[in-house]
This record gives C-alpha cells, structure tokens and sequence, in this order.
C-alpha cells in the first residue's frame, strides 16, 4: 500500500500538521488539496449504481453513512446547521471522549468504522478517502479492512468472530480538505470493506477503484449475458477523449438518467478524424447481438457508430458492425448474422458525439470460462 500522505507524518509532534485553514469565504473548493491518482480511471467497486452501499456504522450522529457513496461531489453549506449541529455532506461522528475526567482522551486503540458492500467483488488497485469541507474534524488517520463473504450477509454476520478480515490499509494519517488517496498491491477478491476513522471525525466521499472479478458459477447460470457489462467483469482500456465523462459510464448497468451518465466527447474540429473507445470483455466471448443506447443525448448523440472486435491482445481487427447511422436518445438493436468471437471490441463515433450505453449479448467460449475460472480462484474467489 502506497499513500499520498507522509506514514510518519509531522502530525505526531504536531497533531494540526494536516488541518486546513477555516472557511473564509467564497468557493469552498479554492483551497481543496486534489489528488491525481493513476488508478482512478479503473471502475468504481463502490458505485451505488452497481449496488454498493454503506451497510452499516457504529456512529454517524453528525452525517449519515450513506452520504460516503453519493456520486457528486460534497456541498458545504456555511450556514446550514441543525438540532444536532453542523450539517455535513458526508460521515461524520461525535468526539470520542475517555473513561473519566482524569483520562479525557480516547484510548489509542479507539475508532470509528463503517461497513461497505461492493457494488462488484472484485480486486482492490486504489482507495481514495476524501475529506472535502473537514478541514478540522477530519479523522487523526484512517485504515481500510476488507473481506470476501458471498451472497447476502448481514452486519452481525460480516462483525461474527468467523469472519476474517485483511488489513488493505493500515493506520494513515490523511490531510483535511484533500483528496487522499491509498495504492492497494495484492491480487485479492473482496465483497466487502470496513472503514476505520481514528479517533473519530468526519469523511466526505468514498471510492474503491479496481477489477471486477464476477463468479463464474453465476455468469453460467445466466446463460446469454452482457460480455462487456461492468458488473459481469467487462473493463474499460482506452479512449480518444474523456473530456465531458468517463467512458467507463457505457458499460454500466441500467439506463442513461440524464446526459453526462453516458461518455460525451468534446466537439472535433480535425476533418478525417473521429473519436473511438476501446472495451475488454469478461473472457474470450462469442457475440450475438449489440445495442448501443443513446439515451438523454439529443443533440450531441454520436452521428454514426461502428464496432470493431479481436481475439486475443495480438489478434487483427475486423469488422462487426459497419458505419451505421444513430438517431439522438434512442435504443438501436443490432443481431448479429454470425457469432462474433472477441476478447476485445473498439466502438467509433463519427466524427464525435456521445453513447449512454453499449451492450454486447453473447455467451463466454470455453476457453473464455475457463480463463475467468482460474482467475477467480487465483484471486481467492
């Protein structure tokens, strides 16, 4: 594990070193610390929209735990406060305090957590705990646990003694205000993670970026499924332009809600160029049929589309779906006349434009599922 923050920091002589300064008006994201982290741009395992959630928390008298997913950035309101105080977007506890008068500090060991579920099991690459708008109530340190428990468990069964749980994230001390972001090594598959805040304090925003790593049990169940959807193991690998969204927005389940929750590009002004962005499925798949959605794009939709696909990272390119035209917030439906067996595919907007979604309905070869095996296992799974 890597951080952005010195792991013995000056905070020990000085336990201010990394507060913010107060609020003095003005945009509160003037002096925010921003982070560029290489891992950010892997998909979010904590994603609401892939299903996460924060299922529990010891505390949150100031700020509800589930404030920690939202996928906006954090609001401060200078004025806004309630029966119970400061009103926070984001987790916050009450001061911890020590056993008696003679002992007014918490103990060394005392914290606070929160339990998250992964919207996608998967392998951990990057962590950013963000404490927007905490300038100084943000926790001493953090750490992150994480586990791997199937199916549907509850807080009670995910705190049982049984249960073991890996530290990703030793005790860190985080800056106030700032972006802080964590690397995580390791190959591991995890379902769920514990967010410890030490002593107490408040955290704004949570991200898990990583590798969805589905269970290949489930994934034969289903029969037809989506090759390249997110939650089923499908990875965004490059694109000629993220300046409006990530592309990564394509393979996510459900409908576009509105224009940014799809990949829009800037306007091209180059003649004989177009953008185009290339996708990794689960395992080598045999696709059947395509939609690509438009959805909430009316006049910034992608003229004209065409899909390319290989097999193997070596494999040459050909063509699955020519250049066709697309109408603006509308569902194309493509089938296929032949089974198209790819690992990978590449999507081309003419001469740019957005896509909301992308599909691709096949099954997995069998080499494909054996790949997706092996890797399952070899991550714990």
């Amino acid at each position: 594990m890597t951080s952005d923050v010195n792991e013995n920091p000056a905070e020990d002589n000085d336990p201010h070193a990394n507060d913010a300064a107060p609020y003095g008006g003005g945009d509160p994201y003037a002096d925010y610390r921003a982070g560029d982290f290489p891992f950010t741009d892997l998909v979010d395992l904590a994603d609401r929209r892939l299903g996460a959630g924060v299922v529990a928390a010891n505390d949150e008298f100031f700020a509800e735990r589930e404030n920690l997913l939202n996928r906006e950035r954090a609001v401060f309101d200078p004025e806004r406060f309630g029966h119970k105080g400061k009103i926070m977007d984001g987790w916050e506890t009450r001061r911890r305090r020590g056993t008696d008068a003679a002992h007014p500090f918490p103990a060394p060991e005392d914290h606070d957590w929160a339990l998250v579920r992964l919207g996608a099991p998967g392998i951990i690459r990057g962590i950013v705990v963000d404490t927007a708008h905490f300038r100084g109530n943000y926790p001493q340190r953090v750490s992150v646990q994480a586990t791997s428990v199937e199916g549907s468990p509850s807080p009670s069964e995910l705190l049982a003694d049984d249960v073991k749980w890996e530290e990703i994230v030793p005790p860190t001390a985080v800056r106030g205000h700032a972006a802080n972001g964590f690397e995580i090594t390791g190959g591991r598959r995890y379902t769920h993670i514990r967010l410890c805040q030490h002593p107490d304090g408040g955290i704004a925003r949570l991200r898990v970026h990583g590798e969805v790593v589905p269970d290949p049990a489930w994934l034969a169940t289903l029969g037809t499924i989506d090759l390249i959807a997110v939650l089923n193991g499908g990875a965004y690998e490059d694109a000629s332009d993220r300046f409006y969204s990530s592309p990564t927005q394509i393979i996510l389940p459900g409908t576009s809600r509105k224009m940014d929750d799809g990949w829009e590009n800037r306007r091209r002004r180059v003649r004989d160029t177009n953008d185009w962005v290339r996708f990794r499925l689960v395992a080598q798949g045999a696709v059947r049929a395509v939609e690509i959605d438009t959805a909430c794009l009316k006049g910034n939709a992608a003229g004209w589309i065409a899909l390319q696909g290989r097999n193997g990272e070596t494999g040459e390119w050909f063509e699955i779906i020519p250049r066709t035209k697309l109408q603006p917030d509308t569902l194309h439906r493509f089938p296929l006349h032949a089974q198209a067996v790819v690992t990978h595919v590449r999507l081309d907007a003419f001469p740019d434009g957005g896509v909301a979604r992308m599909r691709l309905h096949g099954t997995l070869t069998e080499q494909g599922a054996a790949e997706l095996a092996a890797r399952y296992e070899e991550s714990g799974g």
